[in-house]
């Protein structure tokens, strides 16, 4: 069986640069994401990379991969969660088959492929996952209710796996971006805001913090010095007044 590293949402942003740099350390490489074209030529760039083109918010999405890398006879020794989106809104307006969308992938599709390769991991007393939240997941998010809420969900999950997995020699570590400059904005609703774009990092350096926390089997990964100082201030303002400053910033 050949191990590989999974990459999901690996044909845009993050998960370009997760691929690109994690193929520089010798990894071979299974990139998944549902634009086809946008894969194929990134693991044409690669050539250690194979490319799977999935729309991972559907049902059973992550039974349908898994039975992909077992007919290749691949098995996965480091899982990077990266697929994921955000919509920028208020929640009674919002699209709700969409909303629901947003969860099945941040959430649904992200919890189903760490139970699926966790056991085998265990099996083999070695392993990787890095899943990737965001510093939304320290607050709610009004205006972004759903987004901030699954992100809290993935820090949640990830922090508690970082502990259930460690004795048994497994690394998980859950990264918190904040703003970076990937499409990301332009899905959610906010690409051009001045405020984001000063504050923005770039992706490869956000991978690179990324990947050197999850060396060192950090449970918390913040990425930035401005987005440490954030996340820490959520921790000891009163909640409501968390919530307030966080629904007055315009997207």
């Amino acid at each position: 069986m050949n191990k590989v590293a999974l990459v999901t949402g690996a044909s845009a942003g993050l998960g370009v640069e997760f691929a690109r740099q994690l193929s520089k350390r010798g990894h071979r490489l299974v990139l998944a994401a549902r634009r086809g074209e946008r894969l194929e030529e990134l693991a044409k760039e690669l050539g250690n990379a194979r490319a799977v083109a999935i729309d991972l918010s559907k049902k059973d999405a992550a039974a349908k991969l898994l039975a992909d890398l077992q007919a290749n006879g691949e098995v996965v020794d480091l899982l990077v969660n990266n697929a994921g989106f955000g919509l920028i809104g208020r929640f009674a307006g919002l699209d709700a088959k969409r909303q629901r969308q947003m969860i099945d992938l941040n959430v649904g599709t992200l919890t189903d492929l760490c139970r699926a390769f966790a056991p085998g991991m265990i099996e083999r007393k070695s392993g990787a996952i890095l899943n990737v939240a965001s510093n939304a997941a320290f607050q709610p998010g009004p205006n972004m209710a759903v987004y901030f809420a699954t992100k809290a969900f993935v820090l949640s999950l990830s922090e508690a796996l970082h502990e259930e997995l460690k004795p048994h020699g497994i690394k998980v570590s859950c990264l918190c971006p904040g703003p970076t400059r990937t499409e990301f904005g332009e899905v959610a609703g906010f690409g051009g805001n001045a405020a984001f774009d000063r504050l923005a990092m770039s992706a490869p350096e956000v991978v690179e913090i990324g990947l050197k926390g999850l060396d060192a089997n950090k449970a918390v990964v913040i990425a930035g010095v401005v987005n440490k100082l954030v996340a820490v201030a959520t921790r000891f303002a009163p909640r409501s007044t968390v919530r307030k400053i966080a629904g007055a910033i315009k997207y």
